[in-house]
Order: C-alpha cells, then structure tokens, then sequence
C-alpha cells in the first residue's frame, strides 16, 4: 500500500461503477463505466482528480494513500428524491386502505408528534442515521409542519455532512386527523419564507454548491387552497433566482386525482402547480414548475401533463416501492421516459418500506417487466445506476457537481465491501458471467445493486469526506 507523504489527497480502490458524462436514459448504457480494478483518486478539497486503473495511475498520485482493494466497490452517492423525514417511523404502519385512508389514520397523526422539540430531535438524529446506512448522500426531503422540527434536520444533516433538500410541509386545509399541521396562508408563507432565510444555502453561501437547501412544499393539492397556491407563486417569483426548490406530489392515486378534479375543477391535477388552479383551469397565479421542481410518483399522468412537465424542465421522483404499499399502480416506465422528461427514483420513507435506493430499483425492475403487454421493460442495469445516481442529481439541479465520476465534480461515493454482507458476496464470487467483458460487466452490476443490502456499505464520502451521524 502506498503512504501519502504530502496529504494532498487520496487513491480508493476498488470496482469502479459509474455513468459517465450527461447522458439520457436511454444512452445511459453507453455510457455505463467499468473498471474492475480502478481508482478514484480524490484531492484535499473533496473533488475527483482521476479515475481510471489502478495499474496505470499517474505518477503524480503515486505516493498518496490508498484506501481499500481490487475487492470492493466505488459507486457514486445514492440519491434519493423522493422522502418523508416526519414519516421515519411509520414506514410499516397499517393504514388500512390507500393514499388517502393511510394519511388519515396513520400519517397525520404520526407527523403530529413531532411538535414535540425533544421527540423532533430524535426522529431528526433516527433519520440522518438511516440515510448514512443506506448511502443516500443525496436527498429530497419533505419536510415537518413544525418549524423546530426543521431546524433539528437541517443542524443534524449538516453534522452529517450529507447534503439535503428540504421544506417544512404546507397544510392550509384537510381533515380533523390534520388539524394539529394546519395554519393559516398567512402563517405559511411567513414560515416558509423564514425558513429559506434560515437554511437556504447557509453552509457555503451558494446554491450552486450548497449542502443543505431549501423547497417550497405543499403537501399536495388537496392540502392546500386557491389562495394558498396564488401566495405559493407569488413566494416562489421572489425567492425561484436563489435556487429555492419546488416539492410536492402528482397523481398518485386515482381517487386522489378525482378528489382534486372536484375540488379545483381543472382539466388535469398538474394544472394546480402550474398557476392554472382555477375553475376550468384559468390561471389564478403564477407558476411552480421549472429545472427545480419535483413532482413524486406521476403514476396517472396525462400526455400533456408529461409534456408540460419537460416544457418548463420539471421532473420526476418515481417511487416504486410505496406505490406498491399503498395500491397506487405504478408509474409507466416506458412511456414516462419516452416523453423526456427526467426521472429520478425516491424512496418515498414512509409509504415506502426501504431507505436503501437499490432496493427500490430492485421493485423498480420487478414491478416494470410485469407491466402489461407492449409496456413491460427489462430495465438495463446502467439505467437503474443512472436513475438512482446521475438522475437525481440532475433533478436537483446539481449535475454539475456529483452523480458520477467525472474529473471535477465532487466526490460523492460509496464504498461497498461484499465480505460485510456474505449473500452478497457469495452471488457475486459464484454467479454466472457471460465471456464478453462488457456483458459481464452489465451482469455484475445487476447483481451488485439487487443483492447489495446495508451492512455491505464500509463508507460513504460527501465532497471527499467520510459522513457520519450521532
């Protein structure tokens, strides 16, 4: 092993797996790198100085230290865009029914708790936790109702050095079991805005390189009211140039989708977040949508709803797992992404049951070959790597700085060692491997992230720098 003499930087060795460049889905395949025994060489500064073999490592990285073997994996951070921060505990809570049953009897009242500043700093602590477990370096995060509760996420997450989006959850109307997360729209926009004065951008000062960061986030439409969405636009026209984001969710379910019909008497649900909230879809204010917004699930979405969506450069966060819990359908595959709009994957914790993002690929490729007919799809192994990495960064809008490995950006990675999770290791010494290089790399890789469960991650780095959690 070679000793580093200048601390200038470090070599992590391992099977390097990425998706290089900036490719499309549907080229991600082409862009899929593999490199057996590779490095990754990072610098001081937590950026990405090389990658490539470790036997031809240049000669100006020879004495740095070099951490790990030819054994492990490196794979780019996890990025999860879709996630509920006050549901950390209700991830397999019975709700009897669907969507709009389950936040009933479930979900409001759990969210409900964390009124409480002492329970809030513990679920906010439990939370930061299981994203260092899972290797999410990255998150979109819905946020609580309480201001304080916020503010023990964002001073959590930073103790980290995870890097987050979030948004206390806007509730202006709902049932009784929602009463205690309701305010006024006044109250709403007061504490919304006080909440990007407090944490948008405060680490660095740029939301172009920022870790933690702020979105407006009604919960969905039905949370909310005429009023509510026109003082939401008029909010985001103000504060939309400092790079605050936009989260809620989008048909998700069907009876949601009628409820919000009824309700708005719009030609589409998508119409209620593009300023068109009012009878008949005639506009009562300014838009959401744009590069960073984010709509969960879309799994009923019209033609011309995917369509608006990559007009204004909106995206994505697909869910698989938790539209199966709740009985949702799923979003099409297929014809999603060959609309162009961009779709990351979210965990969607709580209705979703797993915080590691390869196991919600691991539904997403079992859920989309069992789609009907001519819709089913086999979804390549570089696309679901692509989905739960570089597509979620680029949702966010932060492409430019992690998702890969690219020389420059920063080193946002995983390092997985097989031998901490024997399932794991025992399918990846003795699976079946195809003798054409490329295919085997493709098989590998599927059997890394179908297999890979949490004790397998040894570490996970945030701009160079390993993360931790109290």
């Amino acid at each position: 092993m070679h000793r580093n003499t200048n601390s200038v930087g470090q070599v992590y060795r391992g099977h390097v797996f990425d998706v290089a460049g900036s490719p499309t889905l549907a080229e991600s395949r082409r862009h899929l790198r593999s490199i057996p025994d590779g490095a990754l060489v990072v610098r001081a500064d937590g950026t990405i100085a090389w990658v490539g073999a470790f036997a031809e490592l240049p000669a100006e990285f020879a004495l740095w230290t070099v951490s790990g073997d030819a054994g492990n994996f490196l794979l780019p951070g996890f990025v999860d865009a879709h996630m509920h921060f006050a549901q950390t505990y209700s991830t397999d809570a019975f709700g009897g029914g669907h969507l709009l049953d389950w936040l009933d009897s479930c979900v409001f009242p759990a969210e409900a708790r964390l009124a409480d500043p002492d329970f809030a700093e513990r679920i906010a602590r439990d939370f930061t936790r299981r994203r260092v477990m899972a290797g999410t370096t990255s998150a979109l995060v819905f946020g609580s109702a309480f201001p304080q509760a916020q503010d023990a996420l964002f001073e959590a997450t930073e103790r980290s050095g995870l890097r987050i989006v979030s948004g206390r959850g806007i509730q202006t109307v709902g049932p009784p079991s929602s009463s205690a997360l309701l305010t006024s729209d006044r109250a709403a926009l007061d504490l919304a805005a006080a909440e990007i004065s407090r944490w948008h951008a405060v680490d660095t000062g740029d939301p172009l390189t920022a870790r933690l960061q702020v979105a407006l986030v009604p919960r969905f439409s039905l949370s909310v009211t005429p009023s509510t969405l026109a003082s939401l636009g008029d909010l985001y026209d103000d504060v939309r140039a400092s790079g605050v984001y936009f989260h809620s969710h989008l048909s998700e379910n069907v009876n949601e989708i009628a409820a919000v019909h009824s309700v708005f008497e719009t030609e589409n649900y998508l119409d209620t977040y593009d300023g068109h909230f009012l009878p008949g879809s005639v506009r009562g204010g300014s838009s959401l949508l744009g590069r960073r917004s984010i709509l969960a699930h879309a799994v009923h979405c019209q033609d011309g709803e995917l369509s608006r969506l990559v007009e204004t450069g909106s995206s994505i966060a697909h869910c698989p797992t938790s539209q199966q819990f709740l009985g949702s359908g799923t979003m099409p595959w297929r014809r999603t992404a060959e609309s162009g709009v961009t779709v990351a994957i979210g965990s969607d914790v709580g209705a979703g049951d797993e915080w590691l993002i390869s196991r919600v690929l691991n539904d997403a490729f079992k859920v989309h070959l069992s789609d009907s007919g001519s819709a089913s799809i086999a979804v390549h192994p570089a696309e679901m790597l692509f989905s739960g990495t570089l597509a979620g960064a680029r949702a966010l809008d932060m492409e430019a700085r992690y998702g890969n490995f690219d020389v420059g950006k920063d080193a946002d990675f995983l390092v997985i060692d097989p031998d901490r999770w024997e399932p794991l290791a025992a399918v990846l010494q003795n699976g079946i491997r195809a003798d054409d290089a490329a295919r085997a790399a493709e098989q590998t890789l599927f059997t890394l992230l179908m297999a890979l469960r949490e004790p397998a991650i040894a570490g996970v780095f945030v701009r160079g720098r390993r993360v931790t959690a109290d």
